[in-house]
């Protein structure tokens, strides 16, 4: 987090030890152009971002409290992401204040705050995916995997993302910290010398593009290419509704995570085997940009994927029902949610995951 100075200010160093003078060489980029971009048009995507998950995931997690409970595998990962998002968004007010002028909120919230954020970002790509595979197993694997779809088996896969999403931000837990430099308090990777902060920033990028979208993307278009096949092979009268809804899925996890990591890539690149000082200022702008379309993706998920099934959907016409009664809301709660088939119905393939929720709906 905060490109604004990673590259441009860490030209001083904590280390009393004696160093390399190449080392000690790091000229000064201050890119003000970028800065300044940053700080007008940056804290208002964030404060929106994080309104937005505030009021979004605040919704589900209400729907899951009064209606669904955690008894399904697929709330229970609903409940994981909207956690995880949360996390992720808290952070987002700070970042703003920061980008609009300095660091003001001391070394200790320097650290919490960067690891809410590496945290939240890494684990709501992750719990994605993980909600895409437990899809597919329902649809394309419902027999055998029926008894393996247990509270144990979520617990667990939930236990392993978040082990997974901690370990990969460690090292910005451990880097991050508040320094001075040229009248300004930052929050930034410190601490070292610029050429072990370059490599330790270099990680993160081939870390973010290979872990947190490579894979998740191959593993995404696996699973929905199979839940296709298997619609299509069914009676359903809905098949096109449920590749439509699929496609839709599919095309906005693409559009907002692949600029952002196509740019993290380029910037990689660019920082083996350029001087930082030479990248682009095009790769910083388009960064900024990216950024937060994947940021607004990580804040909406859980609405996004929690309202494309029918049965949250009544959900949330029961609680309108109760708060706006002159809506008249009850005549489409009583309307049949969904045509009956011979086999298993859209619906219940695009969110629904359990035999449970199956029958139910």
């Amino acid at each position: 987090m905060g490109e604004i100075n990673v590259e441009d200010f860490f030209s001083k160093t904590n280390n009393t030890a004696p160093v390399n003078p190449v080392d000690c060489e790091v000229p000064l980029c201050e890119k003000i152009n970028v800065i300044q971009f940053g700080a007008a048009f940056l804290p208002a995507f964030y404060y929106t971002n994080f309104l937005l998950s505030l009021v979004g995931n605040g919704l589900v997690l209400y729907i899951i409290y009064k209606y669904e409970k955690l008894t399904t595998v697929t709330n229970i990962f609903l409940l994981n992401l909207v956690i995880s998002d949360l996390i992720f968004a808290f952070s987002l007010p700070f970042w703003a204040v920061y980008h609009k002028s300095e660091w003001i909120f001391g070394r200790g919230l320097c650290k919490l705050v960067g690891s809410c954020y590496f945290i939240g970002f890494n684990s709501s790509i992750l719990f994605l995916t993980l909600l895409t595979f437990d899809r597919y197993l329902a649809v394309v694997h419902a027999i055998s995997a029926v008894q393996s779809r247990k509270k144990k088996y979520a617990f667990t896969s939930s236990a392993i993302v978040w082990v997974f999403s901690i370990l990969a931000s460690i090292k910005d837990i451990v880097l991050y910290d508040v320094m001075d430099d040229l009248n300004r308090r930052l929050c930034e990777m410190t601490g070292y010398i610029q050429s072990t902060l370059t490599k330790w920033e270099l990680i993160g990028y081939y870390q973010q593009f290979l872990f947190f979208f490579l894979v998740p993307l191959v593993i995404v278009l696996y699973c929905y290419s199979r839940i296709i096949i298997r619609i299509m092979s069914t009676r359903m009268v809905e098949k096109c509704r449920a590749v439509k809804l699929i496609f839709v899925i599919v095309f906005t996890f693409f559009i907002c995570w692949t600029p952002y990591n196509v740019v993290i890539l380029l910037k990689a690149i660019k920082t083996s085997f350029a001087d930082p000082c030479n990248c682009s200022e095009a790769l910083d702008y388009a960064l900024y940009v990216t950024r937060n379309f994947a940021y607004l993706y990580c804040c909406i998920s859980p609405v996004f994927y929690t309202f494309l099934g029918k049965k949250f959907q009544r959900h949330f016409l029961k609680l309108l029902a109760k708060r706006l009664p002159c809506l008249k809301i009850n005549t489409l709660l009583s309307e049949p949610s969904s045509k009956t088939t011979t086999s298993v119905r859209s619906p219940t393939l695009i969110t629904d995951h359990s035999r449970d929720q199956q029958v139910s709906d």
